[in-house]
């Protein structure tokens, strides 16, 4: 039936008008008071102000139920499409991300839509569809539905946009009806697809039936609309109308017949050549149309049938008929299909006895489960049949799998006293049917299989039985202590986690020790995946049920939840004591979600010892999963992990864990943030780093030791030449002292002394490092190299926290920097160099080791241009931030006065004259900064300046070294020239509005240079000299190329004059020069004067346009 707050009242006729309106309690995304009506209307409003106003604002409620459908749809599709289809939606969605945190709420509608739409091209391109089915049709036809799916993930993705919803409320409840309408259909044949994937297609029409059923049970149920308004009282009795429901009949109807007939019309398709050839595939047929029917009857119970009668007593006469007769053709198709199917050993009566007996226990069963779960029990003669049948249906039961007929009445005594407690509600009958019941169930074990001498998965088939004996009794004791008082529901918490743990020992038995050891059986599957995933949410789905019920306490729900959701880590990692690390871990790192619950409370709900208890915990925990890690690693690198990987992972792992507890519990607490941060980076800079362990540090486990000891990594992946990674240590030790520093962990900002102390340190470990771990040969450079990078760490970490006497000796550092870098160049060679001349004369023909000498020197300067091209770009770098922060700084302060003093005035008018004022105003902050910079210390503009043109200088060397001289590197490293402060010692007139005017001179002098350069080296032909002769092809090649190079220098100069000074020019003159650069493009015989032609038209039109733009914003201002 439909539940009270969605029926009609023609459907409840046994509600008095008198009764208050019952509340919305659920049917809103499933849960309670989600959004209760805020009023309670008297009067029915009128029809024609009905559309308008039941629409009201509100967020879509029901992104559970679609992420269940549409996010596993999903990951498959990325599956299918790969690396394009991934590639194409990251970069999608991370410009409309950007996009959207601009506050452009419809650029990034229209990004997410336009990313789909680039993603399902790229599927379309990517993956082979048509090849993989062998079919075109197929292919076609699944390439829709792969489209469909990819524009009902548009369709969800669009009701998060709140924008939609005030602009074009009908759009938004058209969305969300067709995503209700439409999602069952995809979802449910793309998770079929996926399944037969995996397992095969063996039994896909019952996977395919059994998504039917989950999807038909999300979505056909009647749901309340998020975008129409509940109007509790619109009519007598307070039922919410249909029309704010999401489906309409007709989407409901397509449901059913989607539910009833699709699995089975798949299934025909499929096997219709063998469809009627065995009783077994007639069976399937059945069962594939009567259980989505007896599905759909008990989902009626809910609603589900809504649209076909509104008359109660109609619906349960449909129920009861229909489910009658679907019922006992289940039960018969099941007899022939499983029980004697697969079952047919264990029944030890003859036939035709056993057809009947079977029969007689299977549909009294059915009947008598259908009439409890429907409330048919409710008076004395009910009762007495249900009874009667009970005591019927455990005699024929016991019968059948051949109990002695000596003891025939104690099943049928456990049957009566199981029927008691249904009729009666006696709790002691039951506990009398769970004493009974467990003898039976230990006879069977004792009689089947107790005398068999199997082995299975490394132990006996006595002791699975024994823990298969003791499973099913605690099984059956649960539910009759789950009724016990509230004070003895400690007994339903250690029943249910000794059930969990029997559980998980049993299946981690049967899913890792898989193998049997009976007559050279080996290697059979004895537990598959899908039970180990099916036991795992049924576990979950019933902790959750008891603990919405009260009948377990929060400690133990944590438990069971961290022990079932253990069992899942048995389907991705080998290892055979993955379960219990994994449950290890989850209990470690759960409490602050699972136990910590109490939201009255602000702040931190834990204490500071139990926030150090829980991360010693973790660590602890994370210390046990070593051997599962290292596994998991050796799975991943195909060989086992070095030490220092581990170790990383280990970290790594702690931190994550500690996540929770930081987040949620201490989130205040800005200690507890950065230990966090400087944690997850140890563990990282291992991990990347890899360093060595020492010996006493490694990992006392013998799985590590035997992976470690193995003798068939020289023979499979070769001798591997042993390289120092000692220096690694002390790259680690600089990056955690640069974090410590950055989080304040160590407060260089106030103590000048640990300043002092912390940049001198920092430069020692990187320049040893440096030292250590690229110029191993030249040791004559280490001690210049260590003094480089203190100077660098000294000059850097003082010039952001300067100190009283720092502003006077940083120049002098620099300076020394300055001399240390053609000191440093010079030497770098200079003992080899002089080795390879002593030798020269002793060992003439010892060529090789004179080149490699050479070569190891020329790579040895060109390491050193970097390492002192890094160290220019990063002075350069914080000298511009410091300069800019004061600009900042000063124009915060004038704004601040300004708009004191603006608001003292009583004008409320902006006259544009105001405007003008603005302009000189930025003007006035950068010669007041210049002053503050002349009093505090004027030497930050020229070294900034020295330092950029330092670096822009050795790049264009490494460039020059490196490839050759490329074309493409000037427009990479121009912009280090932005770096660039207004300086009035060195270039009078530049400022901040000059900036860009270094990057375009660079660019082009530095293509006409490398032009000129060009054309000579191919004119002049080496020793022989100039090739040049009046009318020669070489003479013609100089001069041609010339006058085309000539040819663009008009609009590089008027481009360049511009940049430097704005000032208005005449338009006519800038597209003069525009056709001067064709034939530069056209008719040269050199590239880098085609690209001097290229850039001269681009410069022509930005100036023009920027022209313009000026132009008329100067109209606009007057």
């Amino acid at each position: 039936m439909i539940p009270p707050e969605l029926q009609t009242r023609s459907f409840r006729p046994y509600i008095s008008s008198s009764m208050s309106a019952p509340s919305f309690s659920s049917f809103n995304n499933g849960s309670p008071n989600s959004n209760p009506s805020p009023s309670f209307i008297t009067t029915s409003p009128s029809p024609s102000s009905s559309s308008s106003r039941s629409l009201k604002h509100s967020r879509f409620s029901h992104n559970a139920r679609l992420a269940i459908a549409l996010a596993p749809c999903a990951a498959f599709l990325l599956d299918l499409g790969g690396s394009p289809v991934f590639a194409t939606l990251t970069l999608g969605l991370m410009i409309s991300y950007i996009i959207d945190s601009l506050n452009f709420k419809p650029g990034a509608f229209f990004g997410v839509w336009f990313t789909l739409i680039a993603a399902q091209i790229a599927f379309f391109f990517s993956s082979s569809l048509i090849s993989t089915f062998n079919s075109v049709s197929l292919g076609l036809l699944a390439a829709f539905l792969c489209a469909e799916t990819n524009f009902l993930i548009g369709a969800w993705a669009s009701l998060q946009f709140k924008w939609i919803q005030l602009e074009n409320p009908t759009v938004v409840i058209a969305l969300e009806r067709l995503l209700f309408a439409s999602v069952p259909f995809a979802a449910s044949s793309l998770f079929t697809w996926a399944t037969i994937s995996a397992v095969g297609m063996t039994n896909a029409s019952y996977y395919l039936m059994a998504f039917s059923c989950v999807l038909y049970w999300l979505f056909s149920i009647p749901r309340v609309s998020s975008f129409k308004a509940k109007q509790v009282v619109k009519y007598q009795g307070g039922e919410v109308p249909d029309d704010n429901l999401i489906l309409g009949p007709l989407e409901c109807c397509f449901h059913t017949l989607y539910l009833l007939f699709f699995p089975l019309l798949f299934h025909i398709s499929a096997h219709y050549s063998v469809i009627f050839q065995s009783a077994v595939s007639i069976c399937d047929c059945f069962l594939l149309f009567f259980i989505p029917f007896l599905f759909q009857l008990y989902a009626s119970t809910r609603g589900a049938l809504w649209w076909v009668t509104k008359n109660s007593l109609q619906m349960h006469s449909i129920r009861v008929v229909n489910g009658a007769i679907a019922s006992v053709v289940v039960v018969i198709c099941l007899e022939i299909r499983v029980i004697f199917h697969s079952f047919g050993r264990y029944i030890q009566v003859p036939p035709p006895l056993n057809y009947l007996l079977v029969t007689i226990t299977m549909l009294g069963g059915a009947a008598g489960a259908g009439a409890c779960a429907l409330g048919m029990i409710s008076d004395a003669f009910s009762s007495m049949a249900f009874t009667a049948l009970a005591v019927l249906v455990s005699a024929a039961g016991a019968i059948v799998v051949g109990f002695p007929v000596l003891f025939i009445p104690l099943p049928s005594v456990a049957g009566f006293y199981l029927a008691r407690f249904f009729t009666k509600k006696s709790l002691p009958s039951y506990f009398a049917f769970v004493v009974l019941g467990s003898l039976m169930v230990s006879w069977f074990m004792l009689h089947n299989f107790w005398d068999l001498n199997i082995w299975l998965a490394g132990m006996s088939l006595k002791s699975f039985c024994k823990f298969i004996v003791a499973n099913v009794v605690l099984a059956m004791a649960v539910p009759g202590l789950a009724l016990l008082p509230s004070k003895l529901h400690f007994l339903t918490e250690v029943g249910l986690i000794s059930h969990a743990l029997l559980l998980c020992h049993i299946e981690n038995r049967f899913f890792n020790y898989s193998s049997i050891y009976y007559y050279g059986l080996e290697d059979d599957v004895m537990y598959p995946s899908y039970m180990v995933i099916l036991t795992t949410f049924v576990g979950l789905a019933l902790v959750r049920r008891l603990s919405v019920d009260h009948r377990i306490g929060p400690k133990a729900v944590w438990i069971l939840t961290c022990l079932y959701s253990s069992k899942l880590a048995m389907l991705f990692i080998t290892s055979k004591s993955v379960l219990w690390v994994s449950a290890i871990l989850l209990l470690a790192v759960s409490p602050p979600l699972l136990l910590y619950k109490d939201k009255s409370r602000t702040g931190s709900k834990m204490k500071a010892w139990q926030g150090y208890a829980h991360a010693g915990v973790v660590a602890v925990s994370v210390w046990f999963c070593r051997e599962t890690i290292f596994e998991a690693l050796q799975w991943w690198n195909g060989r086992p992990p070095s030490d220092g990987l581990l170790l990383g992972f280990c970290i790594v792992l702690t931190g994550l864990a500690c996540v929770p507890i930081v987040a949620m519990h201490f989130s205040h607490v800005l200690s507890a943030k950065r230990c966090l941060v400087l944690l997850v980076a140890a563990g990282l800079l291992f991990i990347l780093m890899q360093p060595p362990i020492p010996l006493s540090w490694t990992y006392h486990s013998d799985v590590i030791k035997a992976a470690r000891q193995s003798a068939d990594d020289i023979s499979i992946y070769g001798f591997m030449a042993s390289k120092p990674t000692w220096p690694s240590w002390l790259l680690i030790l600089a990056a955690l002292l640069t974090l410590a520093a950055v989080t304040s962990v160590i407060p260089i900002k106030y103590v000048v002394e640990l300043r002092a102390f912390y940049s001198i340190a920092l430069g020692i470990a990187l320049g040893v490092y440096i030292s250590a771990e690229f110029f191993l040969q030249a040791a004559v450079l280490h001690a210049l190299i260590v003094v480089t990078m203190v100077c660098t760490t000294v000059f850097v970490v003082f010039t952001h926290f300067p100190s009283a006497s720092s502003t006077k000796l940083l120049p002098w550092v620099f300076a020394l920097l300055v001399a240390l870098f053609p000191v440093t160049y010079l030497l770098e060679g200079q003992v080899r160099l002089k080795s390879i001349g002593d030798d020269a004369f002793g060992d003439m023909g010892d060529e090789d080791r004179k080149l490699t000498t050479l070569l190891a020197v020329e790579g040895a300067r060109t390491s050193l241009l970097g390492l002192y091209a890094a160290i220019f770009m990063l002075i350069a770098l914080e000298i511009k931030y410091e300069l800019a922060s004061l600009m900042r700084e000063k124009a915060s302060e004038r704004g601040g006065i300004g708009h004191s003093q603006s608001g003292q005035s009583s004008s409320a008018s902006f006259h544009p004259r105001m405007r003008f004022l603005q302009q000189r105003r930025a003007s006035s902050v950068a010669a007041f900064t210049i002053k503050r910079m002349a009093a505090k210390g004027a030497w930050m503009p020229a070294v900034g300046n020295v330092a950029t043109v330092m670096c822009f200088a050795i790049c264009l060397i490494l460039n020059v070294n490196l490839t050759g001289g490329s074309n493409q590197a000037i427009f990479f490293l121009a912009p280090i020239l932005l770096l660039l402060n207004q300086d009035s010692d060195f270039v009078a007139g530049f400022g901040d509005k000059q900036r860009y005017f270094p990057v375009t001179v660079a660019i082009s002098a530095y293509l006409v240079l490398t032009t000129l350069y060009t054309i000579w080296e191919d004119v002049w032909h080496g020793n022989s000299g100039w090739g040049l002769e009046v009318g020669g092809p070489d003479w013609f090649f100089a001069v041609k190329n010339l006058a085309l190079l000539i040819l663009t220098f008009p609009s590089h100069i008027l481009f360049n004059r511009f940049v430097w000074s704005y000032s208005k020019q005449t338009q006519s003159t800038t597209l003069l020069t525009l056709p001067l650069n064709l034939p530069s493009i056209i008719i040269t015989d050199v590239l880098k004067v085609r690209i001097l032609g290229l850039l001269g038209i681009i410069y022509a039109l930005a100036q023009y346009i920027i022209s313009r733009q000026q132009y008329i914003s100067g109209l606009k201002y007057i």
